[in-house]
This record gives structure tokens, C-alpha cells and sequence, in this order.
């Protein structure tokens, strides 16, 4: 049996791709096979990239800069012009595919959408708990709406997550629902209305023992398409 092909983002640093093994073994404990996406920048080599896949996961980066609502804090980076184009020539070619977005990959398919982002959600949103680890934040409750996939994946209305961001979605892209939020009304995850999509904020690859089965949902999805 051949499994689905699922497509892993990456970071880019000093001229380096590089990207955590934990997406990886999510990715290949839910059934899928774990293919890194290459950072081609031209247009028609990652369209023939694409025809390998059959699902995207978009993972956790640095600071995104479309849709920004202020000015990145001294303690977060822009994301580097390679990976943006990598991004964006991907994500265009899957369009007819399951895509996952985590962390900076949610806010990413948020604003491919028209959604916008605050540059740092704990100084543009009252009320915000710390949600950056090295600021101080720790694990912390989502609640999920009841007419939610991510809710009928994990038949309950909360869940406790880690925290690794310092932006926050501002208003949500065409298309989509906020599904979650923190319980100090942060947006922590979003679904396409046509369901093709999910974005969350926190690192689910971290937790597996509690969310392997949002990746085996993903996975599952995506043979559809296999």
C-alpha cells in the first residue's frame, strides 16, 4: 500500500533549510509520508514539485509580514524573503488539497486569505495572557466551537496547548471560521468553510500523545486525493 504524500514547509536560516523532526514523525505516526518541500523559487519547478503531494503542512516560523497590524517586537525576525516565496509558490499550486497550517502556518493561509495579524498580540489586545515561552507564557486552555471539525477530531469543548507565539490573527480571512480561541479571546484555530483547510496556533507536532489524532484526520484526508 502506497501512502499519502504530505509536504513539510521549512525554515530558512544562514542560507539553510532546516525544520524540526518533530512534524516529521507526526506526519509518518498518522500514516502519511513525510516529504520536505524544497524552497524552489521558480514558479514551474514547484508546480512539478506539487504533483508529488497530496497534502501541505505549512509549520511554525518566524514573523509574518503580510496582513501586519503594527511593527514586528526587537524580539521576533521577518520572515526571510526565500522562505516567503517558497511559501506562497506552494501553497498557490495546492489549491484542490488538504493543507494544515501550524503556528506561523495558520496565520499564513489567514492572510492569503485577506485575514490580518498583530505584530504582537500581548501589547494590541487587551487582556492578553503571555503566549511566547521566553516571555514568560505558559500552557494554557482553547476552547473549540461544537460545529467544528477540530471538535467532532478531539470530542471535546477544550483543550489544554502549549504556547510559542508573540502574533495573533486579528480578523479572519474570507472563507474561514475562527473554530478557537484562548480563553482570553486569542484565536487559536481556524477552519475553511469548504473544510479543505485548518490552521492552528499552537504546536500540535509538540503533543502528539494528545493530538495525533488532528494528524491522522489530516492524513486521512488527504488519500482522498492519493
Amino acid at each position: 500500500m502506497t501512502l499519502p504524500k504530505i509536504g513539510i514547509t521549512t525554515n530558512y536560516e544562514n542560507e539553510s533549510q532546516n525544520v524540526t523532526h518533530y512534524y516529521v514523525e507526526a506526519i509518518w505516526q498518522a500514516g502519511g509520508l513525510p516529504i520536505i518541500v524544497p524552497m524552489l523559487q521558480d514558479k514551474e519547478a514547484m508546480q512539478a514539485f506539487s504533483e508529488l503531494l497530496d497534502g501541505l503542512v505549512i509549520t511554525g516560523g518566524p514573523g509574518l509580514t503580510k496582513g501586519l497590524i503594527g511593527e514586528l517586537p526587537e524580539d521576533i525576525d521577518p520572515v526571510d524573503e526565500v522562505r516567503d516565496r517558497a511559501d506562497n509558490l506552494i501553497f498557490d499550486t495546492m489549491q484542490d488539497r488538504p493543507v494544515l497550517g501550524i503556528c506561523y502556518g495558520m496565520q499564513f493561509i489567514n492572510a492569503q486569505a485577506g485575514g490580518t495579524i498583530y505584530a504582537d498580540v500581548a501589547s494590541q489586545q487587551a487582556g492578553t495572557i503571555e503566549h511566547s515561552p521566553k516571555r514568560g507564557g505558559n500552557d494554557h486552555e482553547v476552547i473549540l466551537d461544537t460545529n467544528s471539525r477540530l471538535y467532532d477530531i478531539f470530542e471535546s469543548e477544550t483543550l489544554i496547548v502549549n504556547t510559542h507565539h508573540i502574533q495573533a490573527i486579528a480578523e479572519v480571512g474570507t472563507n474561514f471560521n475562527v473554530v478557537g480561541r484562548g480563553s482570553d479571546g486569542v484565536i487559536e484555530a481556524i477552519e475553511s468553510l469548504d473544510g479543505r483547510m485548518i490552521g492552528v496556533q499552537f504546536h500540535p507536532e509538540r503533543m502528539i500523545e494528545k493530538t495525533l489524532p488532528l494528524f491522522q484526520d489530516f492524513v486521512n484526508r488527504c488519500k482522498r486525493h492519493h
